[in-house]
């Protein structure tokens, strides 16, 4: 921290206490910045400011401040004109409220900065108001001036150090009209136990272990260029991305590749499904189903034959009853006819 260099210095305001202080950024950025070039020799593009009325290049010591009206007029504004403005955090992180810290909407939060102690003597301060607001469990609420605006701000306690976020005013978040679906549309509790299960096989990630892989990526691609080799190319995304025709099935994929990511078993438990009438058999008043009958007869197959060998004997003793009734009647017939 000692050497970060200061972007303001002042004092927080607490009460009749004050706190000198030092501003101090608490994030910094690793993203590739790339310069234009002319593609055709590698020269750098640079741009010149330019006065539109003179048709001339002008240099930083003669560029001022102007606000352009509505009809396009110019209305120049000076330092001497904002530095007259009565704004009493100038030079202050004001103190206005304490309040819990769940009462902050995470849309409002903007840049965040660290307060180093402004030497020993504030170190007793500093020290008081960072032991105050870990036992009440609050963050402060602050009016600070920053590059020529008054802004909102939030101090919370971040290890041993007090850290202040930015926050945007109320007036400048958006009220979410118009982004949720306009449809209406049901959500059954099998979806929902899905989600959660697929909520549950993710699970929480030390926030430590994730990494810019685009930012590793251009920084091999750059090495690669200046070593004149060619660079490798990068693999193929996966495809899927396109429109979900099956929601649980998505789903139940989505629970399966997590599983499979974490070295967990792959199995999804399938939901029950409905029951039709095709899969559910009618009460067929006491007969014996297909199914039954067939267990039946792949269980015992001796005593299957054995019923069946007696049930071929009682056919054939039926016939033979039947076939001499059929020849007395015969000769009924004959002699009935001889006697005509």
């Amino acid at each position: 921290m000692l050497h970060v260099r200061s972007i303001w210095n002042g004092a927080i305001s607490f009460g009749l206490v004050s706190i000198p202080i030092k501003l101090v950024n608490a994030t910094e950025n690793h993203s590739i910045s790339f310069r234009q070039i002319h593609t055709e020799d590698g020269g750098r593009i640079r741009y010149r400011k330019y006065c539109e009325l003179e048709d001339r290049e002008v240099s930083s010591q003669e560029i001022g401040k102007g606000y352009e009206d509505s009809d396009g007029t110019i209305i120049p504004i000076t330092d001497e004109d904002l530095a007259g403005l009565p704004i009493p955090t100038a030079k202050t992180i004001e103190i206005v409220a304490f309040v819990p810290e769940d009462r902050i909407d995470p849309l409002q939060m903007d840049a965040a900065y660290y307060l180093q102690a402004g030497g020993a003597p504030a170190a007793k301060p500093y020290t008081l108001l960072r032991e105050a607001l870990k036992r009440s469990k609050k963050v402060a609420i602050t009016k600070y001036a920053l590059r020529g605006r008054e802004r909102l701000g939030m101090l919370r306690v971040v290890g041993d150090a007090i850290a202040m976020h930015g926050l945007l005013w109320p007036d400048e978040v958006r009220a979410p009209e118009g982004v949720a679906p306009d449809t209406d549309v049901t959500v059954r509790d099998k979806e929902l136990d899905l989600a959660d299960a697929l909520m549950d096989t993710l699970g929480e990630v030390d926030l430590e272990d994730l990494h810019d892989e685009y930012r590793e990526a251009v920084e091999e691609v750059v090495a690669a260029k200046a070593a004149g080799e060619t660079p490798k190319e990068a693999p193929a995304p996966e495809a899927g991305g396109g429109k979900v025709l099956d929601l649980m099935a998505a789903l139940e994929n989505s629970v399966r590749a997590a599983r499979e990511s974490r070295g967990e078993e792959a199995e999804v438990k399938q939901l029950p499904q409905r029951r039709t009438s095709r899969s559910s058999p009618k009460d067929t008043g006491g007969k014996k189903s297909t199914s039954t009958a067939k267990k039946k007869t792949t269980s015992s197959p001796r005593k299957s034959t054995s019923k069946t060998s007696k049930a071929s004997q009682s056919e054939k003793k039926a016939t033979a009853k039947k076939t001499p009734a059929k020849k007395s009647a015969a000769k009924k017939t004959a002699s009935r006819k001889r006697s005509a």
